[in-house]
Formats: C-alpha cells, structure tokens, sequence
C-alpha cells in the first residue's frame, strides 16, 4: 500500500491510497468469505457457493463494498498514525474509488475532514474584562432566609389579599370570543404564585385577590403556544378563589439552625455561609474572566471550521443535556416527545453555541502550541498529591486508583491552568470598576460604545429548555 495526502478545501487532507493487485485481491478473498453467507444461489445452501458461481451469479461487484471496508479498517488507522504530526482528523472521511484497473489493484480517496490551523494575529497585549464578584451581608441573610424558609410551616390565610409565594386552590375557566376551549376549565387546583405555571398574566391577575372572590382575568395567549387554536389569542379566564395558604417562618434560634444545617449557632452558620459564598464568587469570577479572555482572543482568531467539528461539539452537548435529564430520571427520547420536537429540530437549538465553543477551543490550542506550555516535572505528581490529601490518601495510595483518563485529565488540567495564567499575565485586564464614568447625556458614539461594552460579555451557559403549557394556560 502507497498514499499520497495534499491540502483540499475548508480545512480537508486528501489521501490517495494506492493498492496493489495482491492487496485487492486479499480483500476480496476476506470480503468472500464474510458476505457469501447473505446471498442464496439455487442449487447451493447458503454459505456454500463457490466464489466464482457468486460472482458469476450476482456480478463482481457482490464482493467490492466489503472489500473496500477491509482495506479501510485496515489500514486508515495505521495512516493516521503516521500523518499524527501533520493533521489531526476530527470526522469520517468520504470515499471514493479513483481507479480501477483489472490485474493493476485499486486507487482510493478519503477526503479526510482536519482540524484547522487556526490564524490568531494577538493573544497578548490585549485589554480583556476581568470579573469580580463581592459578597454582601445581604447575600448571607437571604442564605438564612432559605433556611427559615425551609423549616416553615403551611397555614391557611383569612385576613388578608394572597400574594406572591401563597399557594391557592381556584376555580378557573377559560373562554375565546365567549367560548369555553376544551382543556381551559379545572376545578380546586392549586397554584404556587409566582412560579409561572401558567401563561403570562395569569398569575399576575390572581394576585391581590381575596378569600370567595370572583375574577375576570384577561389574558393572551404566546404566539409560540403548542395549540395552534389558541396562538396568540385573547382570552377571558373566570377565576374563583377558595383557599390561600401561606408560609409561616420560625424564629432564627441556634436550635433551629443546628437542627437544619448541623451548625452550632447562628453566628456560625452565618460565617461558614460567607465563606462558602466568597468561594463561589471567586470561582465564579475566574471562570467569567477566563471566557471573557477566550471570547476577546476568538476576536482576533480566524479559521475555516469544518462541519465534522461542528457536529461532534453539538452530540457532546446533547450528550450532555441526555446525562442531566438521567439525572432526573428522563429518556431523551421521552424529552423529545412531551415536548413535540425531532432529534434534528432539537440539535438545531445547539448549534449557535457550538461554533464559538469550537472556535474557543481551538484558540486555546494554538496559544498552548505557540507558547509550548506543558506539564513540567514534578507537576503532576504535586497536583496528585494535593487530591489524594484531600481524601485523606497518600499519593501511592491515590494513584492505585487511579485510571489513565484521571491522569490525562489532571495533566490538561494543569496546562490549561499555566495558559490562562500567562494569558492573564500578558494581557491588560480591567474590570467595571476601571472604566471613566459615563457622561450623564449620551451621545450616539457614547451610546454606541456603551452597547460595544455590552457585547464584550460572555455569554452565559444557556440550558436548552422548552416550556409546554396545556390548553388551560399551564405549564407542566
């Protein structure tokens, strides 16, 4: 076997792959031998007809298909391995026979989809936003006020309008142009306010309402909503109120706060609060400064991305989004069916994010090359040793456990960590903080500035999610 490879379009290596007449006839041989079961020839068992009466009967080609999968598996892999330090594959290849020559073997051609070489006229020099975020006494008191929240106890409301937080039980019916739509009308429901249940305004007009009273609430319902029926109609929702229940809070004692959370007292609840707070805030804002880095050096990046990528970073990210609905106990495929969407309209959600996702990475490769940041002696055994002593291990013992991924994901993460700090090191970061106060009349430059500003946030994580109401205007 000889191979040739040469650059193609938007980021592609073509292989040329030649065989020999040996080789080919090798692969039909094997391809004979694994397919001839499949195909029935009369006056033969399945199985046991000769090759020559199987090609004779068929044709020659019975055999090809299989055959070019033998030598694909075969020696695709081994190809890629030699070629390991000039491009990286990152998707199947696309196949086709070049050349077909009787007694002469076969030519192939794998049109191999590569990783680019990503094009990054600055990584350094540059000014980057950096987060910062401070914890408040306010923060650890609606920490505390969680936990009274918790330790509540429902009582019924008579002296007073329900309001937000309040579960009541209602009567409701909804009507179009005067008519009842079926799936509108339920009797002794109950509805926490404020969780948004139901469809815009709903929620909004129950409230402030009192004990028996009867109310006409107008609403419209979403141009999105799933009952094509009843898509942005107005409609009229006659609500009677029987019940309201709310919350009443304990009184903040030590009893209390040991008995929900395990703290001796109050005071110390609050501080190891404020601690875990502030880690929060501080990873929090390492990782928001660290986007805000990749998306600002992603700005000055340039690479022709090929499709293969592209789709690999959406099956992770449906992969992903499949493990959390695991978690709480849902098929994907279920997922899909109560919310009335195919697999390809649901990929599609992701797609927007996986390109600058991929784009990311990449950036994050080539400052890793350029700069040929790795894992130096001694860090990894140090990295080692600090989670093995925080399970209370020795290092012999924590590496005893450990399997080959373990060791490759401390080692990338290691170098990602020396990237980022000598990104942050090279780069002028600046936070909110750091900017000149803005003129009190703005100017359309000013204005414009300002909404550049915006855009140079990164963008938070967004969970794919879709709300389906029923023709009652709730969301389940």
């Amino acid at each position: 076997m000889k191979y040739t490879q040469a650059a193609g379009e938007k980021s592609t290596v073509k292989l040329t792959i030649d065989f020999s007449e040996q080789e080919w006839q090798d692969a039909l041989t094997k391809s004979y031998a694994k397919v001839r079961g499949k195909y029935a020839v009369p006056g033969f068992r399945k199985g046991k007809v000769p090759r020559p009466v199987l090609e004779n009967y068929y044709g020659k080609g019975v055999l090809y298909e299989e055959a070019f999968n033998i030598l694909y598996t075969q020696h695709y892999p081994e190809i890629l391995q030699k070629e390991r330090d000039n491009f990286t594959a990152v998707g199947e290849p696309s196949l086709e026979v070049e050349d077909m020559r009787e007694g002469n073997g076969i030519v192939l051609s794998a049109v191999v989809p590569v990783k680019p070489d990503v094009q990054l006229d600055a990584y350094t020099g540059l000014k980057i936003k950096k987060y910062e975020y401070n914890v408040t006494d306010a923060d650890v008191e609606k920490e505390v006020g969680s936990v009274l929240e918790r330790a509540a106890t429902d009582v019924d409301v008579t002296d007073r309008a329900c309001k937000n937080g309040d579960t009541v039980n209602i009567d409701f019916s909804g009507s179009v142009d005067g008519a009842v739509f079926p799936g509108g009308t339920a009797d002794g429901y109950d509805l926490v306010l404020g969780s948004g249940s139901f469809i815009p305004g709903f929620e909004d007009g129950v409230v402030g309402m009192n004990l028996n009273e009867t109310r006409d609430i107008d609403v419209t319902f979403p141009a999105d909503y799933q009952a094509e029926n009843l898509k942005g109609k107005k409609a009229v929702f006659k609500v009677k109120l029987n019940k309201i229940t709310g919350k009443q809070l304990p009184e903040l004692t030590d009893e209390l706060i040991k008995k929900q959370t395990g703290s001796e007292t109050v005071e110390d609840y609050k501080k190891k609060t404020r601690e875990r707070l502030e880690r929060n805030a501080e990873n929090k804002g390492r990782d928001d400064t660290e986007n805000s880095i990749i998306n600002e050096l992603c700005k000055h990046a340039k690479a022709e991305i090929p499709e293969a990528m592209i789709e690999n970073e959406i099956d992770r990210m449906v992969q992903d989004f499949s493990y959390r609905l695991m978690y709480q106990g849902l098929k994907l495929e279920d997922y899909l069916k109560y919310m009335r969407i195919s697999m390809e309209e649901f990929r599609g959600q992701f797609r927007p994010q996986a390109t600058p996702r991929v784009m990311g990475q990449l950036v994050i490769d080539k400052v890793i090359k350029s700069e040929n940041i790795k894992v130096e002696e001694g860090e990894l055994d140090k990295k080692i040793e600090e989670q093995a002593k925080s399970v209370d291990k020795s290092a012999e013992e924590y590496k005893k456990t450990m399997d080959p991924r373990q060791v490759e994901y401390i080692s990338n993460d290691i170098v990602i960590t020396k990237m980022f700090d000598f990104l942050k090191a090279n780069n002028e970061l600046y936070t909110e903080e750091d900017k000149p106060a803005a003129k009190k009349t703005a100017s359309k430059s000013s204005s414009a500035k300002a909404a550049a500003d915006k855009a140079e946030k990164p963008a938070a994580k967004k969970t794919v999610k879709k709300t389906e109401k029923t023709d009652g205007g709730k969301a389940e």
